[in-house]
């Protein structure tokens, strides 16, 4: 793809990817019988729906707006969670969802009353392991608020559960989740045998290379054949795992002490979690400091010192006007980014698989002044 002519900043899904990720991901669905539904925190591409619902199971959403938007446009199953519903909000999201999973015994006693009959009611539950990088994405560190630990957790008064719910990965492999089984199932195995489905929650890293595809497989059907239930998954980074990028421009090139590129997107604005992980993105035909002849700080356009992409090498020197393409930047972007600063939003674009480059959204004043 040329990118000479792409206005910027733009994010753009590469569609050919998108669809080799639901591809595996329709293997694993089949040959393990587990069901896969999109995690909307993650990847809330919508003018990709049409592509995924025919391979994905549905949806699970954070709260009413997630729930609403795979409602209206992915169509297929609506699970939602979140960490507390609100009264306002609870009989909307009742009547849009499938599967309803409260975060605590006094939300479930709050609103069974109103759940009973009505959707698929189910608790989260907190295992209390996870190998997770960093406590910020840990949801069993201590004192985490997400899920219901073993101390707290209330047999006699499950009547009307038909579920559970565990969330304890982050970018982890299969062996990860065979950890957080056997405690799952340790402190809860009881509890399981009652229940109609059990939900694996997020952060399975299935489609980067080198993840045991056939272990999972694995895991699922023995765990399904232990308790007799229907397993769910929710993916949401590695459904859009490498599928596109964010391309920027060389606006100015200033030096104190070293190069620096100062371009017109944002790492605090655009790229959030290149900060808050954190992690460097990789830039497509360069290298780290020193790997290539002229070494670059790429730079955002804020008044954050910090707005910091990273060092990196490139063959010949940057010149203003110059593109910069940051890869893997589509998942947990575009359901993060802000205006911070006042800085455009970056446009959204796709590459369908023909080659042809469509505009799906574009972002200007209005967009910053009607969110202040």
């Amino acid at each position: 793809m040329d990118y000479k002519h792409i206005h910027t900043p733009a994010y753009i899904l590469e569609e050919k990817k998108l669809r080799k990720n639901l591809e595996l991901l329709s293997y694993i669905q089949k040959k393990s019988g587990a069901k896969i539904l999109l995690a909307l925190k993650g990847f809330a591409f919508k003018a990709s729906f049409e592509m995924m619902r025919t391979y994905l199971s549905g949806c699970c959403a954070s709260g009413l707006h997630e729930a609403k938007l795979a409602h209206e446009l992915f169509k297929g199953e609506v699970h939602t969670y979140a960490p507390a519903f609100k009264e306002d909000e609870i009989e909307e999201i009742i009547s849009i969802s499938h599967h309803l999973v409260f975060n605590s015994f006094s939300q479930w006693e709050k609103y069974k009353e109103q759940a009973k009959g009505k959707v698929s009611c189910g608790l989260r539950i907190n295992p209390e392991v996870s190998a997770a990088p960093t406590d910020l994405y840990n949801p069993c560190a201590a004192y985490s608020r997400l899920g219901i630990t073993q101390e707290n957790f209330y047999h006699d008064r499950l009547e009307g559960i038909e579920g559970l719910h565990f969330h304890a990965l982050c970018e982890e492999d299969a062996d990860a989740l065979e950890t957080v089984l056997e405690s799952f199932e340790k402190k809860f195995g009881s509890a399981i045998s009652q229940m109609k489905w059990i939900n694996f929650g997020g952060g399975h890293h299935i489609t980067k290379a080198g993840y045991d595809i056939e272990k999972l497989i694995m895991i699922i059907q023995a765990f399904k054949s232990r308790y007799d239930v229907e397993v769910y998954l929710e993916p949401g980074e590695a459904v859009g795992w490498q599928t596109g990028v964010l391309v920027a421009t060389v606006l100015d090139i200033v030096h104190n002490g070293i190069d620096i590129a100062i371009l017109d997107t944002s790492a605090e604005a655009h790229m959030p979690d290149t900060i808050i992980m954190p992690y460097c993105s990789e830039v497509r035909g360069a290298g780290r400091t020193g790997e290539k002849p002229y070494d670059y700080r790429l730079a955002g356009n804020t008044c954050l010192a910090g707005d910091i992409m990273g060092d990196y090498s490139f063959d010949s020197p940057l010149k203003v006007g110059d593109k910069i393409i940051f890869k893997d930047q589509i998942h947990y972007t575009i359901v993060k980014n802000t205006t911070f600063n006042g800085i455009p939003l970056p446009s959204i674009m796709i590459e369908k698989e023909n080659g042809k480059v469509e505009l799906v959204n574009q972002f200007g004043y209005d967009t910053y002044k009607n969110r202040l």
